[in-house]
């Protein structure tokens, strides 16, 4: 409503990925290809290049059909197409072919795209204001999931800029997207029990903020990054590329997240407990790791 310039794409995922006020209101302004997410990325390539402002919103699973227009029409134009990945993340009942389990990855790879996570529902609105003024690509994952907020002010929105909500001296846990409400209650519950332990909503993949992130792996006795993605070659293996480039130790660091194998079916809460990513693994898992570097609560 704000900039006519602004469209949506989808592929087949309006009441999904819940455009339907969009098409209804808009609908100038939307566009469904149907089951075809190639094309609805090239298409907003070709839009972008006009002058539109596309927005391309599609589950993360299945915007790896699109890969190669990911490359050779948004990235390497470098063109600001903005893209919203629904189910990033585990989606529940919809089993192995819907987990969002691999945008991080596979997006991280491109030059010129910015990459982004809200922690939550506060986050989302800011992020995607963001992209749009952006001057290239940029990506915002989030779950299937009902909204959770961590109550604040948050910070603004700067390009490659994590918010510290809490600053730790025993610890911190780093948290890239939807899982940092279930960090803050664990740090909560740390810090009643006399540990230190600060929480960084990292809210950037790529580019990460290097700055903030390296102080905590510098200052703390132990740093675990917890997401709701694949650990192989994620977030945390972004936090690990940056520790090796400042050459910097990295014994003390953990990575939480999506194991390295196909995730079956199971309610979305389900699934985080069986892979210890919700309160409980992460509050016992964040327990080994002090223990592993000296530290007591």
């Amino acid at each position: 409503k704000r900039d006519p310039k602004s469209v949506v794409i989808t592929a087949a995922m309006c009441e999904g990925n819940k455009l339907q006020k969009v098409r209804d209101e808009l609908p100038g302004q939307f566009f469904d290809t149907g089951i075809c997410e190639s094309h609805a990325v090239a298409f907003a390539a070709g839009l972008a290049k006009v002058g539109a402002r596309p927005i391309v919103a599609i589950y993360s699973t299945f915007l790896q059909r699109s890969y190669d227009q990911l490359f050779q029409e948004v990235a390497l134009q470098n063109l600001p197409v903005t893209f919203c990945l629904d189910r990033a993340g585990l989606t529940g009942p919809d089993g192995p072919t819907h987990h969002g389990c691999f945008d991080t990855v596979y997006m991280r790879a491109l030059p010129n795209f910015v990459i982004m996570a809200p922690g939550d529902e506060l986050d989302l609105p800011l992020m995607l204001d963001f992209a749009l003024q952006s001057n290239g690509p940029a990506s915002v994952r989030y779950p299937k999931a009902k909204v959770e907020r961590v109550e604040r002010t948050p910070a603004p929105v700067e390009l490659g800029q994590a918010e510290v909500l809490e600053w730790g001296h025993d610890g911190m846990i780093v948290a890239y997207g939807s899982l940092l409400p279930r960090c803050v209650n664990v740090a909560a519950r740390l810090r009643n029990e006399g540990m230190d332990v600060g929480v960084i909503n990292a809210r950037f993949a790529k580019p990460i903020d290097t700055a903030t992130i390296l102080r905590a792996v510098e200052q703390s006795s132990f740093v675990m990054i917890v997401e709701e993605g694949t650990v192989q070659g994620g977030f945390g293996s972004a936090v690990l590329e940056a520790a090796n480039d400042a050459r910097l130790p990295t014994a003390h660091i953990r990575r939480l997240g999506i194991p390295d194998r196909f995730i079956e079916h199971a309610e979305r809460d389900e699934l985080l407990t069986d892979l210890a990513l919700d309160e409980s693994g992460i509050y016992n898992q964040i327990h080994e790791l002090a223990s592993s570097v000296g530290l007591e609560a």
